[in-house]
């Protein structure tokens, strides 16, 4: 079986990055060059994505268990969105390998619930959205993403040059399968990580955009509010991708939580 594409760059303590839907590990590049001067960067392509499109994962189980034998003994880990939803399983079912986690537009549940249940969830998107993009993905997998990419970004500042970085990285990586696109969907669609969030024992650090219209603010205060040993950061005007639009102050806020506190 293929391994999980992952790059290892920079020097430092060992830092795992997790791209989102449809992505690939070169969406971090912004912000790589600040990064590996302080960290020794491990950048994965999901199952299915970018140099990883020869690697098979069925569901987000299958996910975690890809990318455990192309990562160090004990690190910590940066998810975005989809990426979040692996780290904090990850974080979950090896706690001794995670040190620290990191959030980026992340949410334990991206699909809002019926209201009437008793453990509803109204932090998310309807499942319809979803569902939509999951048979669109089969008949023009690129159009598909950039409409993905589009909703990411609504109503957030700067929203165009966003969109642009991103489509730039998508292009710089081969496109991923249509069955890794279509098992990553099905993830976002019927994951539900509320119930085991105590088990996150690890410190964590959610980094958000106040106008996020995949993931809403609100899926990331009930995080802070329910995680153990959590701290929330909120960047006004960044929607889904603040590490993109507000690549200083994400990289201001990461750097201040992973870097031990130097004493004089």
């Amino acid at each position: 079986m293929s391994a999980v594409h992952v790059e290892v760059t920079g020097q430092g303590e060992p830092l795992a990055l997790i791209h989102g839907w449809g992505m690939h590990g070169g969406v971090w590049q912004p912000v790589i060059d600040k990064l590996q001067a302080y960290f020794t960067l491990h950048i994965v392509d999901l199952p299915g994505m970018g140099l990883s499109r020869e690697v098979q994962a069925h569901d987000l189980d299958d996910m975690v268990q890809a990318l455990l034998p192309v990562l160090p003994p004990c690190f910590s880990v940066c998810g975005w969105s989809l990426g979040g939803l692996v780290a904090m399983r990850l974080a979950m079912q090896h706690p001794q390998r995670v040190n620290k986690l990191l959030l980026v537009g992340s949410t334990p549940c991206f699909i809002n619930t019926e209201p009437n249940q008793e453990s509803a969830w109204q932090y998310g998107m309807a499942a319809s959205v979803f569902e939509q993009f999951a048979s669109q993905v089969a008949e023009d997998y690129a159009a598909t993403l950039i409409k993905f990419l589009t909703l990411q970004c609504m109503g957030a500042e700067d929203a165009r040059a966003t969109i642009k970085q991103l489509r730039q990285a998508i292009s710089a990586r081969p496109a991923p399968t249509q069955a890794g696109l279509q098992v990553a969907l099905d993830i976002l669609l019927h994951n539900d990580l509320r119930a085991g969030i105590q088990a996150l024992q690890a410190p964590v650090l959610l980094i958000h955009g106040d106008r996020d219209t995949l993931a809403p603010v609100q899926a990331a205060h009930w995080l802070a509010q329910h995680l153990p040993h959590a701290q929330l950061r909120v960047l006004a005007g960044a929607g889904h991708a603040p590490f993109l639009s507000h690549q200083a102050a994400f990289v201001e806020y990461l750097m201040h939580f992973l870097l031990p506190v130097k004493t004089s």
